[in-house]
């Protein structure tokens, strides 16, 4: 198996009630405990289930030019826990181990994000992100989540149109996007309509068990970002006693998913937008964008009025205004980089050359988000170029039942929210293809626990907004939070912030703060960048902000 460079998001999980008692796996509503002959009551040669966690995987490198110490191997899952002899599925699985035998307390799960994230090659990445205590103590887990990557990949059969999905609302194009919508459903059932179902949230969560029982572990620890958040979630909703220390990083609010989290991306806009046109007036001698708050954000506003009447062209692209609205969204939580790429539109817009772009043109359209279909070896099959896409929806959809199904459902809300929050309320709430998406095969899992985990938040996220951090801390009753004030961007625990320190003691001893913590970010720190995966929907990488 090929090493594979994550790219993930979105921001971009599932909540609600459980079915009625099918099998060891699907036990009660708080979670069943882990699959053995103790906790379940059953031997394991009646326990249909148990020959999963009895598997011996077959390490090997996971890539020939690629580090000796990258093993991978593949664990078979069921398909449907609910029919643990029926169908299967490969999930591939890689591991680097703890580089002290005497110090090592377990493994250390990962997840980058999503939905669609490919966690293969996290522990690659992620090595040079965590100190040398906590790789002393744990063996570091990746894992491509199924219907992901390298485990049973899914594909709807999107070209670049249909994988383009944050759509202003107008009047005169809503038709057209509703058929869009439906659309990407259809295509996505018609290819995959058996699996579908049972690419969810809760499924995941059983596999990292399977996962468990297969490396030998009573317990897990985990390092999850963004949706990974809400994996970690359900996962110690479903296996609390599977669960040890668990690290959830930029926070999915388990109350909001998915559209609301989604939606929570144009309410998290403004107050980013607002704190924007105070620090851009006070430097107004270096910007030139107005002297007020107000003055700065007529000096914005009127930049898209004029695209929306002849596009602006900067760096070879034509934005309109919806472009610059979509674009600029994640650009204003960065308080610097925004003032920028505001200075170089204007610039562009008045006939003058704009100074070179710090990272790219963050305002052009972001084209869909590749699953790295030529990184490949020749004897394996390529992944699909529509996968993150596909097991984006394929999660959102499923996950939860509260997606409207009226298309006019959408138009009113887009109307209203275009008009509560103008830079984005439009795109986030408008219609989705999850409006003709089946049901999933369970309903959301309503998270409410007290097991411990510590949750990290930076104060200014595109992706997971503070609001969504609260929910998850909210949710799980044992948990700390740190809250990094002036903290920018989405992703916390790696790179840098006043936050690393908390969650490597509590990682390295199981100590959680004996309250929840803020600490500050020096004004100058810019933090390491990181490749966390930017889904469909909400994540964390340069490539467009439309993940978690």
């Amino acid at each position: 198996m090929r090493s594979r460079r994550t790219v993930p998001a979105l921001a971009l999980g599932a909540i609600a009630t459980l079915l009625p008692v099918l099998t060891p796996a699907v036990a009660s509503a708080a979670g069943p405990a882990p699959r053995t002959a103790t906790a379940t009551g059953v031997t394991p040669s009646v326990d249909p289930l148990a020959r999963y966690g009895r598997q011996k995987p077959r390490w090997s490198p996971c890539d020939a030019g690629g580090p000796a110490e990258y093993e991978c191997a593949t664990v078979e899952v069921p398909l449907d826990y609910a029919r643990p002899n029926g169908r299967t599925l490969d999930v591939a699985v890689s591991r680097t181990k703890a580089t002290s035998a005497r110090d090592r307390r377990g493994v250390l799960l990962l997840n980058p994000g999503g939905p669609g994230g490919s966690g293969l090659d996290m522990p690659l990445w992620m090595a040079p992100m965590l100190s040398d205590d906590v790789k002393k103590r744990y063996d570091l887990i990746g894992f491509d989540p199924r219907g992901v990557g390298r485990s049973a990949p899914v594909s709807c059969g999107l070209n670049d149109d249909e994988r383009a999905w944050q759509r202003p609302y107008k009047a005169e194009t809503f038709r057209k996007d509703v058929q869009w919508a439906r659309t990407v459903a259809e295509k996505c059932r018609a290819r995959n309509g058996a699996v579908l179902p049972h690419l969810t949230t809760r499924n995941t969560a059983r596999d990292m068990d399977v996962i468990r029982e297969v490396l030998g572990e009573k317990k897990i620890s985990y390092l999850g970002y963004s949706y990974g958040t809400y994996l970690g979630a359900v996962y110690t909703q479903m296996f609390p006693k599977g669960a040890d220390r668990f690290v959830l990083d930029s926070a999915v609010d388990p109350e909001r998913i998915w559209r609301g989290m989604i939606r929570i991306w144009a309410e998290g806009a403004e107050p980013a937008f607002t704190r924007w046109t105070a620090w851009a007036a006070e430097r107004n001698a270096t910007y030139g964008l107005g002297a007020t708050p107000a003055e700065v954000g007529a000096t914005y506003w009127a930049l898209v009025a004029r695209a929306d009447r002849e596009p602006i062209v900067l760096d070879g692209v034509a934005l309109s205004g919806d472009d610059i609205r979509l674009g600029s969204r994640a650009v204003f939580f960065d308080v610097a980089y925004a003032a920028e790429t505001v200075v170089r539109l204007k610039d562009a817009a008045e006939g003058r050359t704009p100074a070179p772009a710090r990272s790219g043109t963050p305002l052009a359209p972001v084209p869909p988000h590749s699953a790295r279909a030529a990184d490949a070896p020749a004897d394996e099959p390529a992944v699909p170029a529509d996968n993150m896409d596909a097991a984006f929806w394929s999660v959102v959809c499923a996950d939860t039942r509260a997606w409207p199904h009226d298309p006019e459902r959408y138009r009113r809300d887009a109307t209203r929210d275009k008009a509560r929050y103008p830079l984005y309320g439009d795109f986030a709430s408008s219609i989705k293809p999850c409006a003709f998406w089946r049901d999933g095969s369970e309903p959301a899992t309503r998270v409410n626990n007290s097991v411990a985990a510590l949750v990290l938040q930076n104060e200014w996220d595109s992706q997971t907004p503070l609001a969504s951090g609260r929910g998850l801390h909210r949710a799980l009753k044992g948990s700390r939070m740190v809250t990094v004030l002036g903290g920018q961007g989405h992703g916390v625990y790696g790179l840098g912030s006043c936050a690393d320190a908390t969650a490597t003691a509590y990682l390295t001893t199981g100590r959680l703060p004996a309250a929840d913590l803020t600490c500050r970010t020096p004004p100058d720190h810019t933090g390491r960048s990181t490749p966390l995966p930017l889904p469909p929907l909400p994540q964390r990488l340069p490539i467009g902000q439309d993940h978690f």
